[in-house]
């Protein structure tokens, strides 16, 4: 898991208004694999490890149905540690019977799709190591291919489905925007990740330390998207890691050079992206 660790740029963890908690807390055990590691009558935090949050759920008093056509999150991604945890978590779906909305080979990975129950999109991969991945120049090649099911149950192991194996982390969070333009501006010029492929205008994918993406970005809800509602089911916000405090002061820098205002709340720093995306900025 290189890709997430200093010196890279990272996303580590997702806070979601959901419309039932308890709802919510039923998916999120039992078909995603998750343990809470804190919880109130509001609000749960989720984990794989059970000591690393990654996933948090909160069921505001005045929520709303998730509103369509809207800017926010497309898909958040669980990175499992191994072809072989992927294998399971097919098998675990199918003794389930939660429906899956897509499985797609994209050349550096194998994933999954699906949703809560509250329509937040998610998705579920393992990775294909990097020394298979395509590069040319300082484009990676993604395709989106049919997932070869049976291969990836080939090499499962034999256990019987436990819930997310420990070393599962946040792989990438993948957003709706409406101006690809404008959101490279702010991730690239301000944050400091780098393109490293692109579909047209319609998508960009972005990372740092050469990753095949750390962040996607598309205009898939049309460029005239407005931001969800605040009492809408959704994303409230998600979390990057920066690799020490003087590159978080330089982004800041970068940030306010570019026209955003960084948000102070409870000692914790946040900005908005252009599309109206709260991210959080931490250093660990």
């Amino acid at each position: 898991m290189k890709y997430h660790q200093k010196p890279n740029i990272y996303a580590n963890q997702i806070e979601l208004k959901v419309e039932d908690l308890q709802r919510s807390l039923d998916f999120y055990q039992r078909i995603i694999g998750f343990k809470v590691i804190d919880k109130t009558d509001q609000r749960a935090v989720l984990s794989a490890d059970g000591i690393q949050p990654l996933v948090t759920i909160e069921q505001p008093q005045d929520i709303q149905k998730k509103e369509p056509r809207r800017t926010g999150l497309y898909h958040y991604a669980i990175l499992l540690p191994s072809r072989a945890d992927l294998a399971s978590m097919i098998r675990h779906f199918i003794k389930t019977g939660y429906p899956l909305q897509g499985a797609s080979d994209h050349d550096v990975s194998e994933a999954l799709y699906l949703s809560d129950p509250d329509g937040n999109g998610i998705e579920i991969y393992s990775d294909r190591p990097s020394s298979a991945w395509e590069w040319r120049g300082n484009e990676i090649v993604m395709g989106t291919n049919a997932l070869d099911v049976q291969s990836i149950m080939e090499e499962w192991d034999g256990k019987p489905w436990a819930g997310l194996p420990q070393g599962t982390i946040m792989g990438h969070i993948h957003l709706h925007v409406n101006s690809i333009e404008k959101a490279k501006e702010f991730y690239c010029g301000g944050l400091g990740f780098e393109v490293v492929t692109s579909y047209g205008k319609q998508a960009l994918f972005i990372s740092t330390g050469k990753y095949h993406h750390h962040i996607g970005l598309n205009i898939w809800n049309g460029t005239n998207a407005s931001p969800p509602s605040d009492n809408s089911v959704g994303m409230s916000s998600f979390t990057l890691v920066l690799p020490s405090e003087e590159f978080l002061q330089r982004t800041i820098n970068q940030l306010e050079r570019i026209g955003s205002s960084i948000i102070s709340e409870g000692g914790a720093l946040a900005v908005l992206d252009p599309s109206g995306s709260k991210i959080k900025l931490i250093v660990e």
